[in-house]
């Protein structure tokens, strides 16, 4: 078998031997290269770039029909499962064009790593905590475009461009995915390669203290080789203060609150000036509020195909929602949708496969779930935009 030419770095940390393995995450001859090294046996730890929630998806798909999907939805987590589900989509694509899973070099390890019985490592950041301080970073409109590219991954059917490949190449599928569908990936590096350079360094550092091991291979991305090999070659930082940094999440902006509660106050506002000018005049307006914040978001609800009594909850919790900074008309239409169309194991189980294609996204109940608490979200939201300017009209003519 030729000598593979995947790059390597030897660092020791106090007494321990650190291998660093640069992978390709497409690439056969990483994954034969991790299973020489492995079964050399010159190792008795493997770390890997993996979360846990990305090693659970990993080593058990079934994994995924345990996801509480209540949860997902009282927790405003639906666009985080979203955006990893685009993620899973775009490997979809991979796989079915080149013939290999992406991961096939930490399968490799972490299938060797078990059968010789070696610790396994998971040294990389969660996923979910990545995306947050992804959105962090960027700007409103660089953040919008950036989860319609997401969505749209979901659903094409396009071949991966040979620029994509040859970044792939360097190794990482994180950055090459959110990197598609962002006009200036400099917001991206921070958040995606940067911080998790620091974040696995740390990781590594600490987990080979607290096992005790004397040689580890971990196996990462080609293209957080150097990164990773600087940070453990510095100084070393406190391990438990830069994770803690690292997987802090970003605060909230205070204008969008601020936005919300003023919208709150001119709409109450505008209701108690009609009834004070006339009672007519006031309840023309509420009808005006209810009509077209609870029609609208029901119209998203019927386009996301929603259950008709989904559709109804949209009709009569919008005008209540939007009233509410504090709740969305999608956590009401999420929660009846999944009560009244409970998915199935055979929906999870088939999910990663139907949301790559438009039809499966709405013929699957979990993704469809989905899909209703996010157009029932955006109906009511355009109906509070045009039901205030309405309300301005009647203000102005009867003023």
């Amino acid at each position: 078998m030729t000598e593979s030419l995947e790059p390597r770095c030897e660092i020791v940390l106090d007494d321990v031997q650190v291998t660093l393995l640069g992978t390709a995450h497409v690439s056969r001859i990483s994954a034969e290269q991790v299973e020489r090294l492995i079964q050399s046996g010159d190792y008795d730890a493997v770390a890997v770039e993996l979360c846990r929630n990305r090693f659970n998806a990993l080593m058990d798909p079934r994994s995924l029909a345990q996801t509480d999907l209540f949860s997902v939805i009282r927790q405003n987590r639906v666009y985080m499962v979203a955006a990893s589900l685009a993620l899973s989509a775009y490997q979809q694509r991979l796989a079915d064009q080149f013939g290999i899973e992406p991961g096939a070099e930490q399968r490799m390890a972490l299938r060797l790593a078990k059968e010789r019985g070696l610790p396994i490592l998971l040294i990389d950041r969660e996923i979910g905590i990545t995306l947050k301080r992804i959105s962090a970073n960027l700007g409103w409109w660089k953040r919008y475009t950036l989860f319609t590219g997401l969505l749209t991954a979901m659903v094409t059917s396009n071949e991966v461009t040979e620029e994509e490949v040859e970044r792939l190449k360097e190794g990482d599928v994180l950055e090459t995915t959110f990197a598609e569908f962002a006009t200036d990936r400099k917001d991206l590096y921070v958040p995606l390669i940067e911080e998790r350079d620091r974040y696995m360094a740390a990781k590594l550092r600490r987990e080979v203290a607290r096992l005790g091991v004397k040689r580890v291979l971990a196996v990462v991305g080609v293209g957080h080789l150097k990164g990773i090999a600087d940070t453990l070659g510095q100084n070393p930082e406190d391990a438990a203060d830069t994770l803690a940094e690292l997987e802090r999440l970003p605060t909230p902006g205070r204008w969008p609150k601020i936005l919300a509660w003023a919208v709150l106050v001119f709409i109450l506002g505008g209701f108690a000036w009609g009834f004070a000018m006339n009672p007519d005049l006031g309840w023309d307006l509420v009808i005006t509020w209810v009509l077209i914040t609870g029609g609208l978001s029901a119209l998203g609800t019927l386009m996301a195909a929603g259950h008709p009594l989904t559709i109804l909850s949209a009709f009569l919790a919008a005008p209540l929602t939007t009233l509410n900074p504090a709740i969305g008309a999608g956590m009401v239409t999420g929660a009846v949708e999944l009560y009244l169309r409970k998915p199935s194991v055979g929906d999870f189980g088939r999910l990663r496969a139907d949301v790559a294609s438009w039809t499966g996204w709405w013929r699957n109940r979990v993704s469809r779930i989905l899909v209703v608490f996010a157009l029932s979200n955006l109906g009511a939201a355009i109906g509070t935009y045009v039901a205030g300017f309405r309300i301005v009209e009647i203000f102005l003519s009867g003023s």
